[in-house]
């Protein structure tokens, strides 16, 4: 398993995806990229209630390998290979659970678009963030430039994309990038308590949220209140949504089924 680029556990419905190219700071070359992905659609389909995405070592990922990038001298190569790692975000995305990064150190380049893509981002605080494409004459890839600006607004966004600056973790605390801050030797404690956390809730439920909250950005008001109003009548059919009246009225935590 050391020998492997990615690295994928199933315990107590979590499941733990882990970056494992730790001499390189889990830089993305193709093998890292085919192995993210196929954890991904594993993870998407298993009994997991929450995903965590992690990196193994002093990194979370240090984003595209650059002597991976450096062989890619052919454009339809380059292009495939970057559309792969764009990907990666529409599979995050995509997920029908919460996916949550635990940054356990650098995030930079893709590897901080990775971060963006995640539902919930909790950080250590030796977490460091960087756009760091503009300084090796890069265009921000991997959804950055989608996802940064939709968070952080877009002149925040540019400052960090134009000037390629290394950011601690209170700095992208302060500009609403993080959830929750950790000391380093509690990150791993917290992260997963947070995940279990999420199994209070209703999988079915948690999944159309996140959908529609993915989505709200392109939608109006009225078709985003037709579509609350469509996925509200789905849930008011559903075993979970007595379970949870059954146990409001028991005073009793629900025991959900995703039914």
């Amino acid at each position: 398993m050391e020998n492997e680029t990615v690295l994928y556990t199933l315990e107590n419905e979590i499941a733990t995806i882990i970056l494992n190219r730790p001499k390189s700071l889990n830089a993305m070359n193709e093998e890292l990229v085919d192995s993210l992905g196929h954890y991904l659609t594993r993870a998407s389909q298993d009994e997991s209630r929450a995903i965590i995405l992690t990196g193994n070592g002093r990194a979370f990922c240090a984003g595209g390998d650059l002597a991976h990038l450096s062989t890619l001298t052919v454009p339809i190569k380059a292009k495939e290979f970057i559309t792969k790692v764009g990907n990666l975000v529409k599979q995050i995305q995509a997920i029908q659970k919460p996916v949550i990064a635990m940054v356990n150190g650098v995030a930079a380049g893709a590897g901080f678009n990775l971060v963006l893509a995640c539902d919930i981002i909790y950080a250590a605080k030796s977490a460091r963030f960087a756009q760091s494409f503009a300084k090796v004459g890069l265009v921000p890839d991997c959804g950055g430039m989608y996802l940064l600006p939709r968070i952080i607004g877009l002149p925040k966004a540019k400052e960090l994309m134009f000037t390629a600056d290394l950011i601690n973790v209170e700095a992208a605390n302060q500009l609403g990038l993080i959830n929750h801050i950790s000391e380093d030797n509690a990150l791993a404690d917290e992260t997963y308590a947070f995940a279990k956390k999420l199994k209070e809730s209703a999988p079915i439920a948690l999944a159309m949220i996140k959908q529609t909250l993915n989505e709200s950005d392109d939608l109006s008001l009225n078709t985003l209140l037709s579509k609350e109003a469509a996925l509200q009548t789905i849930c008011m059919q559903t075993k979970d949504h007595q379970e949870g009246l059954s146990a409001f009225k028991e005073k009793r935590s629900p025991l959900f089924s995703g039914k």
